[in-house]
């Protein structure tokens, strides 16, 4: 075999082994950031898993009902989605879950490509909300959200095309947190909006 075949030969198969692997490239989305999230699992009380690739989104998406306005928005917009993860602990006490392990969760979304964009935090309840989009040229191609409680954290992973609206449509949906945020005004005495 002269060098000019072998070098054709190598390029192919190395072609061949990338198309086989592509697809499980894709739907291995779910990541483990330092591997916190099976840390926090073999401490927690309770947990839920939700791990959809595209092809059990697809899958689920058969059962939603085309005539209910909000199952066919979710529908449509769950159409080009790579996967959808959620991964819920819940903590005898406080203190399951530390700073440390918060940080771990955030260190991948620190990236040139991800920004958080939305952070809501109630001291009195002990309730905090961070959201994460990850953006590759114009368009939104990734989510994360942190939801803390006290006693609770969840991690939402969304893998593909989004927007802020679908996000707000699809909570409830799939095991994804319904987050309520209200964006009207406040009529609230010496506020200025």
């Amino acid at each position: 075999m002269t060098r000019i075949a072998r070098v054709v030969f190598r390029a192919r198969t190395v072609a061949l082994v990338l198309l086989l692997f592509m697809p499980l490239a894709a739907f291995a989305q779910d990541w483990d950031p330092g591997g916190m999230l099976k840390k926090l699992g073999a401490r927690a009380s309770k947990t839920v898993d939700v791990s959809l690739d595209q092809s059990m989104l697809q899958f689920a998406s058969a059962f939603l009902n085309p005539k209910d306005p909000d199952q066919a928005k979710a529908k449509k917009i769950i159409a080009d989605m790579k996967g959808i993860y959620v991964h819920s602990f819940e903590f005898d006490k406080p203190g399951g879950y530390t700073n440390e392990d918060l940080a771990a969760l955030r260190a991948p979304l620190k990236g040139p490509e991800w920004s958080r964009i939305v952070t809501v935090q109630s001291k009195e309840e002990g309730e905090n909300v961070e959201v994460y989009f990850k953006k590759e040229g114009d368009k939104f191609t990734g989510l994360v959200v942190i939801a803390t409680q006290p006693n609770e954290l969840t991690y939402v992973n969304i893998v593909g095309p989004i927007n802020p609206e679908d996000l707000r449509q699809l909570g409830g949906e799939f095991g994804i947190p319904k987050v309520d945020v209200d964006t009207k005004p406040s009529n609230k005495k010496g506020d200025d909006k």
